[in-house]
């Protein structure tokens, strides 16, 4: 697969057309206007710029020459893998599937989904090629982590999974990992529930948020401590995975926190915000 198709450009779509771009691939991102898309194209300068200066790729100029950011969908008629890293809601993510099912010329060209949560069946049903619609799921910061969860659906065909798993780890350089469709896959079903369970403890007064994260921090050898992380996710993600787990498997600790929800409610999502748990520059 040379000719992949991104669409959504923010922290994460844009991440996935950088590393695809710094692999060598012809690269088409699609945002909802035209200011999305310059704000799109504006984040991908700066990764690459950055990267260049930290030599982790050599021209950056060279990797942006192989990357379009438009915002018409039909520029993707040709692509052989398109993924999909739009808003985590159920509905918005089938309307674009419906969308690019009829768009996407190719029959044997793979409709992929970024989501964190969202049962892949639900996106495969509403197409006519159920058998190449798979999820493909990324992690934050995509220039930087190397897993990537591929998520086959019941529909899924076996060719389709090798050959997103070709690209991920022969192209791409990143390892990837198979799992179950169900919500929250491997990682987000073991890290959401971990995540709730620090936002409860801070909420009920039990420790600052600086004293949650130090201590797992220090005491548990965590890179990161959880409501941190919480933040880097960004909390209407959080909540919108937490919300996904609770509704298939209906257990408390997938339940979103109330404290989180007003946050989302205030718009106090984390980073991208500028204010979460922690307070960031903009």
């Amino acid at each position: 697969m040379e000719r992949i198709g991104v669409v959504g450009g923010g922290l994460m779509g844009s991440g996935i057309a950088e590393v695809c771009a710094r692999a060598g691939s012809d690269v088409v991102v699609v945002e909802a206007d035209d200011e999305r898309a310059e704000n799109a194209r504006g984040r991908l300068e700066k990764s690459l710029r950055r990267a260049q200066e930290r030599g982790k790729i050599e021209d950056a100029d060279a990797a942006l020459a192989r990357v379009r950011v438009v915002t018409d969908l039909t520029l993707l008629a040709d692509r052989q893998l398109v993924v999909e890293a739009i808003v985590e809601e159920e509905s918005a993510k089938v309307e674009l599937f419906q969308q690019l099912d009829q768009i996407v010329e190719d029959s044997e060209a793979i409709l992929a989904s970024n989501t964190s949560s969202i049962p892949i069946m639900k996106l495969a049903t509403v197409t006519s090629r159920p058998a190449k619609v798979l999820g493909v799921h990324f992690f934050n910061p995509v220039p930087v982590l190397k897993l990537v969860e591929l998520v086959p659906s019941l529909m899924t065909a076996e060719e389709t999974t090798e050959a997103a798993r070709a690209y991920v780890d022969g192209v791409l350089g990143k390892q990837a990992i198979t799992c179950q469709d169900r919500a929250g896959f491997v990682v987000n079903s073991l890290l959401i529930p971990f995540v709730l369970s620090a936002i409860r403890m801070y909420e009920s007064g039990f420790a600052t948020a600086e004293d949650i994260d130090t201590g797992l921090v220090l005491g548990a050898a965590h890179p990161q401590g959880p409501l941190a992380l919480a933040d880097l996710i960004g909390l209407d993600t959080t909540m919108a995975v937490a919300e996904s787990l609770y509704e298939e498997f209906k257990e408390p600790l997938y339940a979103p926190p109330p404290l989180l929800a007003r946050m989302v409610d205030a718009g106090l999502l984390g980073r991208k915000a500028g204010r979460g748990f922690y307070r960031y520059e903009k």
